[in-house]
């Protein structure tokens, strides 16, 4: 009963997460984070089991600084994913699997480029243009084959977004009203406004620092 979409542009990436926190059919709370900031330019928005979903996500994040503190510097994001995808994988033939699907995506400012990653709670892993985990995602996809285009701005990117999540408001059953947005770019991991059903068919001005 959750979404995560991801979509890589030439110079960022979007990662946006619904914000509902729900148990069996009770809804717990409207302001849940489910994005990590994984390094200063990676970000990952995770979907899954309530008790693995931050086990899992803080057991990537620490692991990612241990290895910064040992050899004083960062995995590249291609490694980060291999770790994830590793570590995903070797505990489904464990007796304590990670119910976990996620988006990781980053953007290397020294290449200049940005990286996004499919990666779901089998240990299956694809780099993708776009992408969406959870039931938001039967309704996503569709809109960004036709939308979709790797040169857009911020702005034209994060309305393509809005447009994503008014698809899963518009059709989809289950109540999805707030939606967490973060960009990897240049100048790092940012929040960018929350979309909300209050304020989605409305311009919002998108001002990401450099």
């Amino acid at each position: 009963m959750e979404t995560v979409i991801g979509i890589k542009f030439n110079d960022f990436v979007l990662i946006a997460t619904d914000m509902t926190a729900a148990h069996s059919i009770m809804v717990m709370k409207d302001d849940e984070d489910k994005t990590y900031n994984i390094t200063n330019n990676v970000v990952m928005g995770v979907t899954g089991e309530a008790g693995d979903v931050p086990r899992f996500a803080e057991y990537i994040t620490q692991n990612v600084k241990l290895y910064r503190m040992r050899n004083g510097y960062d995995l590249s994001i291609p490694a980060i994913a291999t770790f994830t995808r590793k570590t995903v994988a070797e505990h489904l033939r464990s007796q304590s699997p990670y119910q976990v699907n996620f988006m990781l995506g980053g953007y290397n400012p020294t290449e200049k480029k940005s990286h996004l990653y499919f990666i779901d709670y089998l240990g299956a892993q694809v780099d993708v243009p776009y992408g969406a985990h959870g039931y938001g995602g039967m309704m996503t996809i569709t809109v960004m084959d036709r939308y979709y285009k790797p040169d857009a701005n911020y702005q034209e990117a994060y309305d393509l977004l809005k447009k994503c999540i008014l698809e899963v408001q518009k059709r989809c059953i289950i109540n999805m009203p707030k939606f967490k947005v973060k960009i990897c770019c240049a100048g790092g991991v940012q929040e960018l406004p929350i979309i909300t059903k209050d304020n989605i068919e409305q311009k919002i001005i998108v001002n990401v620092k450099e």
